[in-house]
């Protein structure tokens, strides 16, 4: 399922796919590569940090990634090859997600799953330039770069939200956070969302903060 999901974004990322299942988490990341920093293998993704808790599907680019690879290096890092979203991954391994993305320096959205805590978080670039949608249907949480990579899913329902589509009336577009269907948004810029992997998952059980203002 997360496979046909992916490859509803093919047009996204032509260059390889991947994909990440954890039975015990029921969580599953779905990947669309376009290869441009890194064209080997090691730049595939979903990517597993070199302690194994962390695992990251992000999609943009880090510009400041070199700086961020010698200071992690200096801190006793190794890297498998030359990916910029590596560098992300192990910095999020070192530092913790809010304080790497504060240190980086680029246009991502991205989805990680912390293994050891049981949670998943989602991210977005300080001013929204990289697209991420959220939301539930049923009792499934769905996430992606846009809105028709769930339509695979059997558990997908989509539903017009009427105040997202009033929005759109006035203003001629749907404006952040809101979301033309019903039970979804969009990330807020500058954001992290957090979500419990440990059964408890429900409706409105999401976190939000903003790293950065």
């Amino acid at each position: 399922m997360a496979r046909q999901m992916g490859e509803q974004l093919r047009h996204r990322g032509p260059d390889s796919s991947g994909e990440w299942l954890d039975p015990q988490l029921a969580t599953a990341l779905a990947f669309r590569r376009l290869a441009i920093l890194d064209l080997s293998e090691a730049g595939h993704q979903p990517m597993v940090s070199a302690d194994g808790r962390f695992v990251l599907a992000v999609n943009g680019e880090i510009y400041n990634h070199r700086p961020l690879r010698q200071e992690l290096e200096q801190a006793g890092h190794r890297f498998r090859g030359h990916a910029d979203s590596e560098v992300l991954l192990e910095a999020i391994s070192e530092w913790g997600l809010a304080a790497a993305l504060n240190r980086s320096i680029g246009m991502f959205a991205l989805a990680v799953v912390d293994r050891r805590e049981r949670a998943l978080m989602l991210a977005r670039d300080r001013l929204g330039e990289k697209p991420l949608y959220y939301g539930w249907s049923g009792e499934q949480f769905f996430f992606g770069s846009e809105l028709k990579a769930f339509r695979p899913h059997p558990g997908f329902r989509a539903e017009v939200d009427p105040g997202a589509l009033a929005l759109y009336m006035g203003q001629g577009y749907v404006p952040t956070p809101h979301c033309i269907l019903a039970g979804f948004h969009k990330l807020l810029p500058g954001s992290i969302l957090s979500l419990p992997l440990d059964g408890s998952a429900r409706p409105g059980a999401e976190k939000l903060q903003s790293y950065w203002s």
